[in-house]
């Protein structure tokens, strides 16, 4: 029994059953998921990203193009596109994802070994092969047409390359790891780090953040260390090498669009529609929970938003209500945004946050960072409700819901904190510093981005669980980081 875990077949394995599960019964898609779907028929069958607007194929940059560039491929292989091809693209998507488990047990094994524990290595990796493998937060996107999946292997195989970077430049590089043939400097791991940064951004736009939070925490190190020149030097490796790969869209919005725009605009809207700025003003100094996205923020320009529907805290005074309610009342009746609807709601957004300044900027932040992180994440699994709290009431409901949403949660939760735990114990090692240093920054950084948005989905920390897996499978490892001696003794 104890070597059938200790193979890496077994987890693949498991992950392989865990992952056709979620495909063949808990299957499901998004209103993104159409989008992308319409971008790669659009693009295979006239040759240009577009979407349709009032029945023409509309060149637009609303998407990075890489998920689209994948499902056009699949479309081409197969024969099918839409709907009808969901299957095949479900299934590339989970070979995908079992290659990300890989690549994260890769980062576990590669920050034991620059600890100095290279002979206990092979047991993490085969422990993080497993939380990988059987983590259900990340394999359940696997059922769903979304960029997820491929953000999540080039986040994994970034991260890989940025420690093996920082480990070369230290010294601290694993023999077995010095000897891959590719790798043997780290402007070689440079380039091949910010080329899987440059394409994580093809398919998600945020990704620059890991390269960001690398030149920073690397420069902190390096630099102290009297490094600067060789800092400078992969730091623009890496900048050059994720550049190239996003030059072929910017050179497509320059010469279609006439537009630079290397990444896509952070308000995405079609040429007709008002740029909804002081609507999101407001809703930044109340929303917090996703629940209200649906019902409020993905409304907007679509369906009625109806006033019942706004929580409470979401007005001071009986003023607000009534502003909102005359608002709202009017864009029911044909459902299209204008710019004085708009511009009241910016003067709603200034008024709150001028009343309570520490609640649009610290307190609701910190709700929405929480609210991300410490979820059931079950959005894809039919007839759950989600909800944890009140325990008691939602227990009386519905017990089943209350059990699998509280498993669900607690999961996450556990994982977390293990987590936090192997974070610590490789703190105590200088040797690891600077690449631990890059994967906690990377997630402090983009929870911070996150708390930004207007509606903040629990899925786009998915990126962070390359790096949260890693470190977990140090503390579920046991006690692999306990040396004869101190932990300052480990190689350097």
């Amino acid at each position: 029994m104890k070597r059938f875990f200790s193979n890496p077949l077994a987890p693949l394995l498991a992950g392989a059953c865990l992952r056709l599960l979620f495909v063949f019964r808990f299957s499901a898609n998004s209103g993104d998921t159409v989008l992308y779907e319409q971008f790669a028929s659009n693009w295979l069958k006239f040759g240009k990203f577009a979407m349709d607007i009032n029945g023409q194929p509309t060149p637009v940059d609303l998407r990075m193009p890489g998920y689209p560039a994948v499902l056009a491929v699949i479309y081409a292989l197969t024969g099918r596109s839409g709907e009808a091809a969901r299957l095949p693209v479900m299934l590339v998507q989970s070979a995908v994802d079992l290659l990300a488990c890989v690549l994260i047990a890769a980062l576990a094994a590669l920050l034991a070994q620059v600890a100095g524990k290279t002979e206990k290595s092979s047991r993490v990796f085969i422990t993080a092969l497993w939380l990988a493998a059987l983590c259900p937060f990340t394999a359940n996107y696997v059922a769903v047409p979304l960029t997820e999946v491929w953000a999540v292997f080039f986040t994994a195989l970034a991260s890989l390359l940025i420690c093996l970077l920082a480990a070369q430049a230290s010294g601290t590089i694993p023999a077995a790891a010095a000897r891959w043939r590719a790798l043997r400097s780290p402007a070689q791991t440079a380039l091949l780090a910010g080329a899987a940064v440059g394409l994580g951004t093809l398919f998600r736009p945020e990704t620059p953040l890991l390269l960001v939070t690398s030149v920073l925490a690397l420069g902190h190190f390096w630099v102290r260390q009297g490094k600067t020149k060789l800092w400078i030097r992969t730091s623009l490796f890496m900048g050059l090498a994720c550049a190239a790969m996003l030059l072929p869209w910017t050179i497509r919005n320059a010469v279609t669009l006439h537009e630079f725009q290397p990444l896509t605009p952070k308000d995405a809207m079609l040429p007709n529609e008002v740029n909804p700025l002081g609507f999101m003003a407001w809703e930044k100094t109340w929303l917090y929970r996703v629940r209200d996205a649906y019902l409020v923020t993905w409304k907007l320009n679509d369906e009625e938003i109806h006033f019942e529907d706004i929580p409470p805290w979401a007005f001071d005074t009986q003023d607000e209500r009534d502003r909102v309610s005359a608002v709202l009342e009017k864009y029911n009746d044909d459902l299209t945004w204008n710019e004085d609807q708009d511009a009241e709601f910016a003067k709603l957004a200034r008024e709150r946050t001028a009343r309570h300044p520490f609640r649009t900027y610290l307190s609701i932040p910190l709700r929405r960072s929480l609210r991300i992180w410490f979820t059931p994440r079950i959005e894809l699994l039919p007839n759950i409700s989600g909800h944890v709290f009140p325990l008691a009431y939602q227990w009386e409901e519905d017990p089943v819901d209350q059990r699998v949403t509280l498993s669900f949660f607690l999961v996450n939760l556990i994982l977390a904190a293990t987590a936090i735990c192997g974070a610590w114990k490789l703190w105590r090692y200088p040797s690891v510093r600077a690449p631990l240093a890059v994967l906690v920054a990377y997630i402090l950084l983009r929870t911070l981005f996150l708390t930004t948005l207007e509606a903040p989905e629990p899925r786009y920390t998915l990126v962070c669980f390359p790096a949260l897996l890693a470190l977990a499978a140090q503390a579920f490892s046991r006690s692999h980081l306990q040396l004869h001696g101190s932990p300052s003794e480990t190689v350097r």
